[in-house]
């Protein structure tokens, strides 16, 4: 196991989005550059122990947060986004991805056939996920967590969106679950497919029978991702390209209508 991960367990994981996660305004101002987020910290705080995040909570994951120059940049310039179908695909790597994620398919197969079983998700999808977000689990980011979700609370462009995921992350920290100087992607993403502290808490799962759930391995991240595209409208035995009946379920991992259809695309080839 990544000794970065807890083992996370899911015995009432409906609480990490209670005490204000959802709809929580905050007092405390937000900014588009660095020199408000020193006091946007102590506001938050403030708040946070109102909404039953504890002090020693608190001190530990704010102890060593900063403003994350290298996620305000990351944001500000996802420039692949932008790109056509075609150039994006070839930007991502595509035919890469397809070719290993065939043989990892192979080389998975009664790992993939105990999810869809259980989900109704086939392989390709979730490969293609896996493929596109973390190079199938080779790299899931070296940013220190806290400061990047902090930093994207603060930041006035999706405020209230990442406030519910510092809270989600609060309440990760304080269940344990998590260390205080954990270190993920730019935008506060964890594990092998990528999810953000919020959906750690409605939608991991585990996968490999161990009785807790560690996104940075495969079998639970692919198993959670599995279970978020089922919680999004997946249907067993459905379509999955644009204009069936479970692309609106791509559609719920990523906004970016470019990557919905490589993920669509790349499952397919992957599927066959």
């Amino acid at each position: 196991m990544d000794s970065r991960f807890k083992k996370l367990k899911i015995v009432g994981a409906a609480a990490l989005i209670a005490a204000g996660l959802s709809g929580q305004a905050l007092a405390a101002t937000c900014g588009n550059n660095s020199s408000g987020f020193t006091t946007w910290v102590g506001q938050f705080k403030q708040e946070a122990t109102r909404a039953g995040i504890t002090q020693s909570t608190l001190d530990k994951a704010f102890r060593n947060v900063r403003y994350a120059t290298k996620t305000i940049s990351a944001d500000r310039n996802q420039k692949s986004f932008k790109l056509s179908f075609d150039q994006f695909m070839r930007k991502r790597g595509a035919s890469t991805i397809i070719s290993k994620g065939k043989r990892l398919k192979q080389q998975n197969a009664s790992l993939f056939a105990a999810i869809e079983k259980k989900y109704g998700v086939p392989a390709g999808p979730l490969i293609a996920i896996w493929g596109m977000e973390s190079g199938f689990g080779s790299f899931m980011g070296n940013q220190h967590t806290v400061s990047a979700v902090a930093t994207l609370a603060y930041d006035c462009r999706r405020s209230a969106f990442f406030t519910e995921q510092l809270y989600a992350l609060m309440q990760l920290i304080q269940k344990g679950w998590l260390s205080p100087d954990f270190k993920g992607a730019a935008h506060g993403e964890i594990g092998q497919t990528q999810f953000l502290p919020a959906n750690v808490a409605r939608f991991g799962v585990n996968g490999d029978g161990s009785g807790g759930v560690n996104l940075g391995s495969k079998a639970d991240a692919l198993a959670s991702t599995a279970n978020f595209l089922r919680g999004h409208g997946w249907r067993r035995g459905g379509g999955y390209q644009p204009g069936e009946s479970n692309y609106r379920a791509i559609q719920g991992w990523n906004a970016a209508g470019v990557y919905q259809k490589a993920i669509a695309k790349i499952g397919a080839e992957i599927d066959g």
